[in-house]
């Protein structure tokens, strides 16, 4: 007599909770069901062959997730209660913790909309599921990264209105309109964008940097929710890397269409990582490595390696990784300065290296650094110090592709702005890039209807005519008595006081009182 096993191993567990509760429909037909999944070109002809690698289900999740928020939350009320905000390193990195709240966070949570709605638009089970669970994941980041960075409101100014400075401030269109280009696109575009394109290739460039950085400057509630997010980030990322091998191989006629995506949203998540490569380098009192550094070790060696193992399924390098190459040198210097003259318009404070900086500066770019930047930083360094500190009070051209303000240069010359123009229907448009121009030319119908912030404030449809109304009625920042400067503003006179340092000492100075 056969005796029947009591338990499912961990296989036909997973087939049970996973495929084994879909079902064939009868009376709708499978493209009135799932309309989305054939517009895009993509060819699927067997769903069964999709793998997730971690074979996880359900009541599996719950259990990992219920331990992980054991221990983060532990954390955090023991971060609160021995007032752990006095352990960073200078009240500037604050800065960084408001350019993450307001320009990645909401990310989190835009993630979680868009795979809750890509999820619906697939016929295979095994890819509901997964995006059912990547979804979860993201919700749980959004809500953990907030958490971890609430304890800084109470002792620091401009952490208190995120969400709604995300769907606001000029800087932010840049990494929200990312998120909004992918949400609008196709099921499989969207996942080649961020399963792929952002978690695989590039993720590492945005969570490594912030969480190393937090840990050289003492927040430890940001390293925690990092450490806590990890084991997802890791099967995002298996899974970003098995959704694109699984579609080229269902179909040659894929290839040509997931080439285009790669091209398009490496390109776009380049730009975005614009503002990374300005913290890193710049917003960071203790810093972890430059922003040329991380972009050699998880770009140029990691995606090397990646692209060449894709090239066996027809796949090659994105489409401008050259110029991208080359910009490593000079983003970050270029966005900082940006936002160093439009500082009055932003959520965050800015200010000029200290001199052990510039020669940090000076070490990692020694090829780009002194010769086109360190001279431009000296000046308005001595115009700040002399009572005379520099604001723009102009408007920047934007980019109609990506919103970044038209700042970034040529690949061959770093004296001459990297500008395109087309026309359109009779309308001109304006790029930072070969490849935001190229990207329109594809889709100019989705990106006509772009909202640009400059655009609109001229347009007077953001609560006043003149900035300093925009900024305070629309944006929600009150500037103060400081317009944004570092030295002499409340942030850093809060820090004065928690330290019992006098205001505007060196860092050498702060070390030695400390």
């Amino acid at each position: 007599m056969a005796i029947k096993n009591k338990k499912l191993n961990l296989k036909d567990k997973y087939q049970y909770l996973t495929r084994d509760m879909a079902w064939e429909p009868t009376y709708q037909k499978k493209e009135d069901i799932y309309p989305d999944e054939q517009f895009e070109g993509i060819k699927i002809t067997d769903w069964s062959q999709w793998e997730d690698p971690f074979r996880l289900t359900m009541d599996a999740y719950w259990k990992y997730q219920a331990e992980k928020e054991k221990k983060l939350y532990a954390i955090f009320d023991a971060f609160a209660q021995n007032n752990g905000h006095q352990n960073i390193t200078d009240a500037r990195y604050v800065n960084a913790l408001k350019l993450f709240l307001s320009g990645v966070s909401p990310l989190e949570y835009a993630a979680f909309q868009g795979y809750a709605r890509v999820g619906r638009q697939f016929s295979g089970a095994g890819a509901r599921v997964a995006c059912q669970l990547q979804a979860i994941d993201e919700l749980r980041h959004s809500q953990t990264q907030q958490h971890a960075m609430s304890h800084y409101n109470k002792h620091f100014n401009g952490l208190h209105d995120a969400a709604h400075q995300h769907d606001r401030i000029w800087f932010l269109s840049v990494p929200k309109s990312f998120f909004d280009d992918a949400r609008s696109a196709g099921p499989f575009e969207f996942l080649t964008a961020i399963s792929f394109s952002f978690e695989y290739v590039l993720t590492n460039l945005l969570f490594v940097p912030f969480m190393s950085g937090a840990a050289y400057n003492g927040d430890m509630a940001t390293v925690t929710f990092g450490f806590s997010a990890q084991s997802d980030e890791a099967r995002h990322m298996t899974l970003g890397l098995e959704v694109i091998k699984f579609i080229l191989e269902q179909h040659e006629d894929n290839v040509p269409i997931i080439q285009r995506w790669i091209d398009k949203w490496f390109w776009r998540g380049f730009r975005l990582l614009s503002l990374v490569g300005m913290m890193m380098d710049y917003m960071l009192p203790n810093k972890v490595m430059s922003w040329a550094e991380a972009w050699e070790v998880y770009y140029e060696q990691n995606g090397g390696a990646l692209f060449k193992d894709l090239e066996r399924y027809g796949i090659r390098p994105p489409k401008y990784q050259d110029v991208a190459n080359a910009a490593k040198n000079h983003v970050s210097h270029q966005a900082w300065g940006t936002f160093y003259q439009y500082s009055q318009a932003t959520n965050f404070h800015t200010w000029m290296p200290e001199e052990e900086e510039m020669t940090w500066l000076s070490e990692k770019y020694p090829e780009t650094f002194d010769k086109y930047y360190r001279a431009r930083f000296e000046h308005w360094d001595k115009e700040q110090k002399e009572g005379r500190r520099f604001y723009n009070n102009t408007l920047p051209q934007l980019c109609q592709v990506c919103q970044i303000p038209v700042i970034f240069t040529e690949k061959d010359d770093p004296s001459v702005f990297s500008h395109r123009q087309i026309k359109h229907e009779g309308e001109r448009y304006h790029f930072c890039s070969d490849g935001c121009c190229d990207i329109f030319k594809n889709e100019p119908e989705k990106y006509i209807q772009a909202w640009l912030p400059v655009h609109q404030i001229y347009q007077g449809n953001c609560g006043g005519a003149d900035v300093a109304t925009v900024v305070e009625k629309y944006y929600h920042i009150n500037l103060g008595v400081d317009n944004m400067e570092y030295h002499g503003s409340p942030d850093h006179q809060r820090w004065l006081d928690i330290k019992g340092l006098k205001p505007l000492q060196s860092n050498s100075e702060k070390k030695t009182a400390a």
